[in-house]
């Protein structure tokens, strides 16, 4: 159960910037919150912010924590770490970039984070909080690692640990107990993308061999009435006619050698079939990759980690949520991780989003809302709509347009567009210059 993540000089943020899920003391949709020990936690959040403003930076900060953490110990000694810091400032430029999560496991909050440049880890951190105070495991800075009482687990292994790998990884290649806990966290916290979606089809074919899950899948499907009643997973022997002609001759043969014998599976969609008279008189298979929208095919291939995280806890964060579908397919997404009965392991959803509509009926609470836009400097800002001062220092009302706000540029995190007339007016006269008379 993630409470807050932090990111610090990292691509566009400058400065640490913090998506904090713990609640604010506001009252409405309380079904989006859940209890982690003495703390309340939102069930999500959303982002909004123009384009270049920031958004897809901080969900790949997310990703990029999460990769680094789960495969630091597999690297060779000279590979780059890969982080790039802000650069349009001298001083970040040559300083490394800042991760930190705060997160609950086992019935206790960890505070884990680390600095790092691509050649070597600065900094690396890991603290405990079981009652009122907060415990140190370990500190890593330049010169050395600590290792606390605590952790023993990672007693021996400061010299095994190179520059440009974590501790935390390390321990947890030697079997250590807290660090393999950790490690299973980071890997319930999945990010994917709403534009490259074809990834994660394999993940809802899985799921659909799984008999416990297939008839929420159909369950789902049938309430967002797609046009279809039914599907079938169809398996069928490899057939080289159903790959592309326009292929190379070499790559062509290649392909066919490595496919043989193989299994390939697809999904048809049932749709029923009336004659002159309205009478149902059969059912027709459609193809779901080339017979159904762009929008359905993202639905079937986002079911597969949606459904994932829902059944088995963890966080989502997902950039783009909302591309080619109806914004009333993403509120029903939306809905199922704020449901307690669709999502009794308290699973987080966060996502990018310009899907305005959301704030008009998405169901979000204040807290849960966040908006990203860059300063004059080039640097990226994060804060949210319950931290968002009117004229006069108070807070934005519950009551609220929310959407007609935000698309005034009242809460910021919009682009700013000019005078497009003006623009195309000098545009115009400058044209009559140049063109010879």
């Amino acid at each position: 159960m993630l409470q807050e993540f932090t990111v610090g000089n990292y691509l566009s943020f400058k400065n640490p910037v913090t998506l904090d899920l713990s609640t604010a003391g506001i009252t409405e949709y309380p079904e989006n919150v859940f209890e982690a020990g003495k703390k309340k936690l939102l069930k999500g959040a959303v982002v909004y912010g123009a384009n270049s403003s920031g958004k897809t930076n901080l969900l790949r900060a997310m990703s990029k924590m999460r990769h680094f953490v789960l495969n630091s110990s597999k690297r060779s000694s000279q590979d780059e770490i890969g982080v790039l810091p802000f650069l349009l400032n001298p001083e970040t430029e040559r300083s490394p970039s800042f991760f930190e999560v705060l997160f609950f496991l086992d019935g206790k909050r960890y505070r884990y984070g680390f600095e790092v440049s691509q050649e070597k880890v600065h900094g690396e951190w890991l603290f405990v909080k079981g009652g009122q105070k907060e415990k140190p495991l370990f500190v890593r800075e330049l010169d050395g690692i600590e290792v606390m009482a605590g952790f023993s687990e990672g007693a021996g292994l400061e010299e095994k640990t190179r520059d440009n790998a974590l501790f935390l990884s390390v321990a947890d290649q030697f079997n250590g107990q807290i660090s393999r806990s950790i490690m299973a966290w980071f890997r319930n916290w999945n990010t994917i993308s709403g534009l490259r979606h074809e990834a994660y089809r394999a993940v809802t074919f899985n799921m659909l061999e799984d008999e416990k899950c297939k008839p929420l899948f159909t369950r789902f499907l049938k309430q967002l009435d797609l046009g279809f009643h039914a599907f079938q997973v169809v398996k069928e022997p490899f057939n080289p006619s159903r790959l592309p002609k326009n292929l190379p001759p070499e790559v062509l043969q290649q392909i066919m050698e490595d496919l043989k014998e193989q299994t390939m599976v697809s999904i048809e969609t049932l749709h029923k079939v009336f004659d002159y008279e309205g009478n149902e008189t059969g059912v027709k298979e459609f193809n779901l990759r080339t017979q159904e929208s762009a929008g359905t095919n993202k639905i079937f291939n986002m079911l597969g980690p949606i459904f994932d995280t829902l059944l088995n806890g963890g966080v989502l964060v997902v950039d783009e949520l909302g591309s080619s579908m109806h914004p009333l397919l993403t509120k029903a997404i939306v809905s199922l991780f704020n449901s307690n009965e669709h999502n009794p392991n308290n699973a987080q959803l966060i996502f990018a989003t310009h899907d305005t509509n959301l704030l008009s009926y998405g169901n979000f609470r204040r807290d849960q809302i966040y908006f990203i836009e860059k300063d004059y400097y080039g640097a990226s800002n994060l804060y949210s709509l319950v931290e968002y001062k009117e004229e006069g220092g108070s807070t934005v009302r519950k009551d609220r347009s929310f959407e007609k706000d935000y698309i005034q540029g009242r809460y910021g995190g919009i682009p700013f567009i000019g005078d497009f007339s003006k623009m195309m007016s000098e545009w115009q006269e400058k044209l009559k210059l140049t063109m010879p008379s």
